[in-house]
């Protein structure tokens, strides 16, 4: 039985937080979402910095009840880049495998995603995902992962295997 998820998005980035570009990588992971019938229940922007990041996936988790949370961005290399740390610190509990699979799905399009740092875990009962902030790699790395997330979720409230 197919189950609607409530799926938040958080775009951790400096520029789109001051409204300096256009927020596309988050739109698309809405849009996705909503396309596999599933309800956004959230939609936010944050500066990359660990402190916002964490108190809006802390709200999106308690507060909204979201099963899901995508992050788009901050997964990278510069000294800005702290979505992964900031995520892992409200995280109960590391689930690597999706990581690696993004890793490892993302390889076989660009040698650069041996650069992200993407991280997913879980906290309470939602799900936390870090996807890449460009429109083009969110859009894939949803793909890569979407079809085991109602899975998961039924998993993580304690449904059997």
């Amino acid at each position: 039985m197919k189950r609607e998820l409530r799926v938040g998005v958080l775009t951790c980035s400096d520029t789109r937080a001051a409204g300096e570009a256009e927020d596309t990588a988050g739109k698309e992971l809405e849009r996705l979402s909503r396309e596999s019938g599933w309800k956004v229940v959230h939609y936010a922007i944050c500066p990359d910095d660990e402190a916002p990041i964490a108190e809006a996936l802390i709200e999106m988790a308690q507060s909204r009840e979201a099963d899901v949370i995508f992050t788009c961005g901050g997964t990278g290399l510069g000294p800005r880049d702290v979505t992964p740390e900031a995520t892992s610190k409200v995280c109960d509990r590391a689930v690597p495998g999706i990581a690696e699979a993004i890793r490892a799905e993302s390889l076989r399009v660009t040698r650069r995603a041996m650069l992200s740092r993407g991280y997913a875990g879980i906290r309470g009962r939602t799900l936390i995902i870090n996807l890449p902030g460009s429109k083009k790699a969110a859009k894939e790395t949803f793909g890569f992962v979407a079809d085991q997330l109602e899975h998961a979720v039924e998993m993580i409230a304690g449904g059997g295997h």
